[in-house]
């Protein structure tokens, strides 16, 4: 009976910690249940269910890429499957995708209670990589549920953004609201990255558990003409 899922033979094995200037090691890769479960030579054809021949080729770690989009300008489920063959190709093996609520995306405000099972669903079983998601809090309500968010969807990384004055997503037109499905007394402004920053940190000191693995990203935005 065979005891690996998969075994990949005859590559040249990268490792991020090796000195600088070593050769890559001739090895071979076991694999079960999608994890590496041994790294060796020579290691016997017969125990694997798979044997694939990587014929000399090198074997990089797989890459986190920790900026994608999508489902911004297609259909999420569509870009699920698309964007992330993409980046198995490309040899990224994690993807952290930013999303909202408001236009693009699903194009719909409201609580995130409602809004991020529907993003899970149109995401479930379309990737072909592993993901996560960068969630940005655009209103009052996101802010205070970003601790659920964290308890029940594991979402630990959050985005602001660092807006100048009224400009915003929205550019320098006036329907901020409109464009952000946001309720119309409210407004991303400056304030609002701080109140952000504020319900990060009250989430982390609630739920010291997760504290050291949550994150908060930044990007300033220059407003259009």
């Amino acid at each position: 009976m065979a005891t690996t899922e998969l075994l990949l033979t005859n590559v040249r094995v990268v490792r991020p910690d090796a000195p600088l200037g070593a050769e890559p090691e001739p090895l071979d890769i076991a694999v079960n249940d999608g994890t590496i479960a041994r790294l060796a030579p020579n290691l016997p054809h017969d125990e694997a269910a798979t044997v694939i021949d990587g014929r000399g080729s090198l074997a990089f770690p797989g890459v986190v890429d920790a900026h994608q989009h999508w489902g911004i300008y297609n259909e999420l489920r569509t870009d699920a499957r698309t964007e992330s063959r993409a980046s198995a190709q490309g040899g990224v093996t994690t993807s952290l995708t930013y999303m909202r609520t408001g236009q693009y995306y699903l194009n719909k405000g409201g609580p995130y209670r409602e809004f991020f099972p529907e993003v899970l669903d149109a995401v479930q079983g379309n990737a072909h990589v592993d993901y996560a998601f960068h969630l940005a809090p655009m209103t009052a309500e996101h802010i205070e549920e970003i601790p659920f968010l964290v308890e029940e969807h594991g979402v630990t990384s959050f985005k602001i953004f660092m807006f100048y004055g009224g400009h915003g997503l929205h550019g320098r037109s006036t329907s901020q609201s409109d464009f952000l499905m946001t309720p119309p007394d409210e407004r991303y402004d400056v304030a609002h990255f701080e109140f952000v920053m504020r319900g990060v940190q009250k989430a982390r000191e609630r739920l010291a558990e997760y504290a050291p693995t949550s994150r908060c990203r930044c990007t300033a935005k220059q407003p259009r003409s």
